[in-house]
C-alpha cells in the first residue's frame, strides 16, 4: 500500500512529464536549465504536514445509562449502526460529557467544537434523557424543547439523524417524538402537530416569530402546547448577529416570558466561534449568548 509521501512524488511526476510534453527543445543549455530547474522543485513547494488532533473519547452512553446518570432508555436509543442492523454503543467525547453535566445541573452553555465532533448530540443526548425522565412522571403530552435553525436544510438534515436513532420502534412505542415546524409543512402536518405536539419541535426563527405573533387556532395550540418549555437551542449561534442578533434576542425573551418557563434552559452550538485564549478565559461567561438569551453561559 502506498503512503502519502509516495503517492505525492508520483503524482508531481505526472505533473512534470505533462508540462513538458507541449515542447520540443533542441538546445543543449536550454535543456539543462529546465531540468535544473524541475529538480530544484521550483513549480511546487514541499509536502505540507499539519497533525489533526482526534477528540478525546471517554465513556459511552451505555455505560452511562448502567450508572444511572442517563435514563436507561438512552442505551438503546442512542447506538451507531441502527440502521443496518448491527448496533453498536455510542462513544462520547469529553466535550459532551461536559454538556450533559451542565444541562442536568440546570447551567445554560455553549458548544464550541469543531465540524464533525458532535456538537448535536451535545444537546440532544441532554434533551432526550430529561424528556424521558419527565415523562415518567408526568405523561401529558407537550413540547419540551425547541431547536432554531438558521436554514430550514440543517432542519431537515437533523430531522433525518433523529429519526435513525428511533430505527426499530414501531409509531406508538417511539420513547420521544420529534417534528418540523419551518413553514414548509402542510396544514395538514400543521393540524397534526397542533393535535399531537412533539416532544421536540425543529423550527427557525421567522417561524417561531410568525407563531408567537399570528392569531390562527394551529399556531396558537402549538405554543400552548409549549408551556413549560424546558430547552431552548439555538444551532449556528454565530449566524445570529448585528440586527438579527438583536431581533432573535428579543424573541427568545418574548418566547421565555410567553411560555413561562423560568427554569429554561439555553444552549448555543458553532463550529466556527472563536476558541482562543486561556482555558480559565474560555471558562467565562460568554456576553454575546447572554446578550441573545438573557442568561449566563459558560463554554
Amino acid at each position: 500500500m502506498k503512503n502519502v509521501f509516495d503517492f505525492r512524488d508520483e503524482l508531481i511526476a505526472d505533473y512534470s512529464a505533462f508540462s513538458r510534453s507541449f515542447t520540443r527543445i533542441a538546445a543543449t543549455d536550454i535543456i539543462e536549465k529546465i531540468e535544473a530547474e524541475y529538480k530544484d522543485g521550483r513549480y511546487w513547494p514541499e509536502a505540507l504536514i499539519q497533525i489533526n488532533p482526534n477528540y478525546k473519547r471517554q465513556s459511552t452512553v451505555q455505560e452511562l445509562a448502567g450508572q444511572g446518570i442517563l435514563h436507561k432508555q438512552c442505551a438503546d436509543i442512542f447506538q451507531i449502526g441502527k440502521q443496518e442492523k448491527a448496533p453498536q454503543p455510542l462513544h462520547l467525547y469529553i466535550h459532551q460529557l461536559q454538556a450533559i453535566a451542565k444541562a442536568q445541573s440546570g447551567q445554560s452553555y455553549i458548544v464550541t467544537t469543531g465540524t464533525g465532533s458532535g456538537k448535536s448530540l451535545s444537546f440532544f443526548i441532554p434533551v432526550i434523557d430529561k424528556i424521558l425522565k419527565e415523562k415518567a412522571l408526568d405523561s401529558i403530552a407537550r413540547t419540551r424543547a425547541i431547536v432554531i435553525y438558521p436554514m430550514n436544510a440543517l432542519a431537515n438534515s437533523q430531522l433525518e439523524e433523529l429519526n435513525k436513532f428511533l430505527e426499530g420502534y414501531g409509531s406508538t412505542e417511539q420513547p420521544f417524538t420529534v417534528a418540523r415546524y419551518t413553514g414548509q409543512e402542510s396544514k395538514t402536518e400543521r393540524e397534526a402537530i397542533a393535535a399531537n405536539p412533539p416532544d421536540i419541535l425543529l423550527t427557525n426563527f421567522m417561524m417561531l416569530e410568525l407563531i408567537l405573533t399570528r392569531f390562527e387556532d394551529t399556531d396558537r395550540r402549538v405554543v400552548e402546547h409549549c408551556k413549560g418549555l424546558n430547552f431552548l437551542i439555538l444551532d449556528e449561534l454565530h449566524t445570529y448577529r448585528g440586527r438579527q442578533g438583536a431581533d432573535v434576542a428579543l424573541l427568545v425573551r418574548r418566547l421565555r416570558e410567553r411560555l413561562q418557563a423560568n427554569q429554561l434552559i439555553c444552549i448555543g452550538t458553532s463550529a466556527t466561534m472563536s476558541s482562543t485564549g486561556s482555558v480559565s478565559d474560555q471558562m467565562q461567561t460568554d456576553p454575546h449568548h447572554q446578550k441573545r438569551t438573557g442568561q449566563e453561559a459558560r463554554n
